[in-house]
């Protein structure tokens, strides 16, 4: 198999992949698997349906060898996949991953934390959307509230994990707790990044004019602090970096509505029922489970994931309508 970096047709490489590992959920946040469409009855993904720690390793040593350097676990909820130390330990003993994160809403770490930083993982982002408990307890759909993720964010950094904070904003919702959460991070060392309201999936409502824009957010803040602008870390970075002037305290703002980086996107997604997407926005995958559980070489995969990235034209966040699009994959199946 030869290792080569693949580029899409717009020259953007290959170097992140993201990996669901579980289309379930324990929370039923309303943007992403509102209760109402994701019930009991409601049609999850089969054991059998799922591809296995040793298919996702196999299927990763050979994305590793086309250029991927940072690996994302996300689902669903990744924590509800047992046994998932198991996966990142075989990940973190994979040539060429530089980069072992994960995200999740943080309820389960306070179990799982120790083992997963033994295994290999680096980093996790906790997404916390407010800190007002009964609004937070409404976005989740269970009523779950924001001391249950704060004693996760808790026992990730004792175990000596990184950790960053996602808060999706949307209007008429939550953005009068976009001052709150900034206050209430400040000084911990854990950057805290708003997200604007994306129309990932159908089944979220999504409208244009539930966003607030990245210059809402700024304009929010700058009504109480001075903001400093930071350059980015590296090629391909989602959020556009900040620093409240005059501290070391940094957030960011991922801003894929209003001020899209589809230009500088580097990340393929894996599905759990293995599957390959090339955006978020994607209508549809390519099976990569089929071809490996039918018998194809790796030498087989690898061609067939560089004829999908070098033939990859996505560029949704650019040429976005303001209606959006109708056919587009649950962000709960592919991750966010």
């Amino acid at each position: 198999m030869t290792d080569a970096k693949l580029f899409d047709v717009h020259q953007r490489p290959l170097q992140d992949l993201r990996i669901s590992v579980t289309d379930r959920c324990n929370f039923r946040c309303t943007y992403c698997m509102p209760a109402d469409v994701f019930g009991k009855d409601y049609p999850f993904l089969n054991r059998s349906e799922l591809l296995s720690f040793e298919e996702i390793a196999r299927l990763t040593s050979i994305f590793t060898s086309k250029g991927v350097r940072k690996l994302r676990l996300t689902g669903g909820e990744p924590l509800m996949r047992k046994d998932l130390d198991h996966l990142i330990r075989l990940l973190s003993n994979i040539d060429g991953v530089e980069d072992l994160a994960m995200t999740t809403n943080g309820v389960l770490l306070p179990k799982m934390a120790k083992r997963l930083k033994e295994a290999g993982l680096l980093r996790v982002t906790v997404s916390l959307d407010a800190l007002d408990d009964t609004l937070f307890g409404k976005i989740n759909g269970q009523g779950i509230g924001v001391g249950a993720v704060l004693k996760g964010i808790e026992a990730a950094e004792e175990a000596g994990l990184k950790v960053k904070v996602n808060m999706m904003v949307r209007k008429g919702v939550n953005e009068d707790q976009i001052l709150p959460m900034l206050d209430f991070f400040r000084g911990t060392g854990r950057i805290l990044r708003f997200i604007e309201f994306m129309d990932v999936g159908n089944t979220n409502g999504w409208s244009m004019n539930q966003v607030v824009t990245k210059k809402d957010i700024l304009s929010i803040i700058g009504e109480t602090y001075k903001v400093d602008t930071i350059q980015p870390n590296y090629f391909g970075e989602v959020a556009s970096r900040y620093r409240l002037a005059g501290t070391e305290d940094e957030f960011g703002i991922i801003s894929s509505v209003s001020d899209a980086f589809c230009g500088t996107c580097t990340r393929a997604r894996l599905s759990a029922d293995g599957s390959l997407y090339t955006c978020l926005f994607a209508t549809r995958g390519n099976s990569l489970r089929n071809p490996l559980r039918n018998g194809a070489t790796d030498e087989e995969l690898a061609e067939l994931i560089g004829r999908i990235w070098t033939g990859r034209r996505d560029r949704y966040s650019d040429e976005r309508r303001e209606e959006g699009r109708k056919d587009k994959i649950e962000m709960s199946y592919i991750g966010g």
